[in-house]
């Protein structure tokens, strides 16, 4: 009987395990190797971005990106609860990936569906997930290039705070070396929602939806817009934690956290060049 029971326990562990697979830390490829980690590019119906960070749940693993990406309005159409998208279900290409990946969340399709009308969260709640097809997730690891990390989600900090990214636009050519920033925090705006970066080399069209980490290597946010005001070259970053918080009280993905790095974060951009 004793036997009976053990057996089973151990049944139940084997199935737990599986069911938090492939979102455990054994399962990512090697940072070295892996083709598909945070900074890849995304091609939504044409339009370029960049990737942010790699999440998950017990089941999939995600790839994050801006909302915005899959908007059907203008340049300068920037509400999402007011700005036609792309419908979930839309197929992703992920550079890297053998499969397209799908749009499964979309932040301004959500606040649409529940009618949310608070300026500041339709202003600057710009995240979406893409699911990456099962037959990729091998190829994943959830380390940004160069820099590490991220070694979880946390605040921006103040005006003067030490903040790194990495863009990865079509338009340096493939040039990797170009990709890693560092820069500071101009100001913090929206109630917390959104914070303006400046970083040496700024932002470009199809750097948009890249990921910034805070002097700790924490995933702060996502970058939504490129700005000239109140610094030219400056980059309007959309806050993580309170778009995971959106996610996680108004839709079905309560369950998807940030994946953290395998690899140490490297507060040191001529390191992340050369790295990168």
């Amino acid at each position: 009987m004793k036997r009976h029971l053990l057996l089973a326990c151990l049944s139940a562990v084997a199935l737990a395990v599986v069911a938090l697979s492939p979102a455990v830390a054994s399962a990512w490829a090697p940072a070295s190797q892996a083709t598909v980690h945070p900074g890849v590019m995304v091609f939504t119906n044409g339009a370029q971005c960049t990737s942010n960070f790699v999440f998950t749940d017990a089941s999939n693993v995600y790839l994050g990106q801006a909302a915005h990406c899959s908007s059907t309005g203008g340049q300068t159409s920037t509400d999402g609860c007011n700005t036609g998208s792309l419908p979930i279900g839309t197929p992703v290409d992920v550079t890297g990936a053998s499969r397209p990946g799908t749009l499964v969340y979309n932040s301004w399709l959500t606040m649409q569906g529940r009618g949310e009308t608070d300026a500041n969260t339709c202003a600057y709640n710009d995240l979406a997930l893409i699911k990456l097809d099962p037959a990729d997730v091998g190829s994943v690891n959830p380390s940004v290039p160069g820099f590490g990390g991220p070694t979880g989600v946390g605040a921006a900090g103040g005006t003067g705070s030490t903040v790194y990214s990495y863009g990865n636009s079509e338009l340096r050519g493939g040039v990797t070396k170009l990709s890693p920033k560092q820069g500071v925090v101009a100001q913090n705006t929206g109630g917390g929602w959104s914070h303006t970066v400046y970083t040496v080399t700024p932002g470009i069209p199809g750097d948009s939806g890249s990921g910034f980490l805070n002097a700790s290597g924490q995933a702060i946010g996502v970058l939504s817009t490129l700005q000239v005001a109140p610094v030219a070259g400056s980059n309007g970053v959309g806050d993580l934690g309170k778009e995971i918080a959106y996610m996680h009280a108004n839709s079905s993905f309560s369950g998807v956290q940030l994946a953290p790095g395998t690899q140490p974060f490297n507060a040191n951009l001529a390191g992340a060049i050369l790295g990168a």
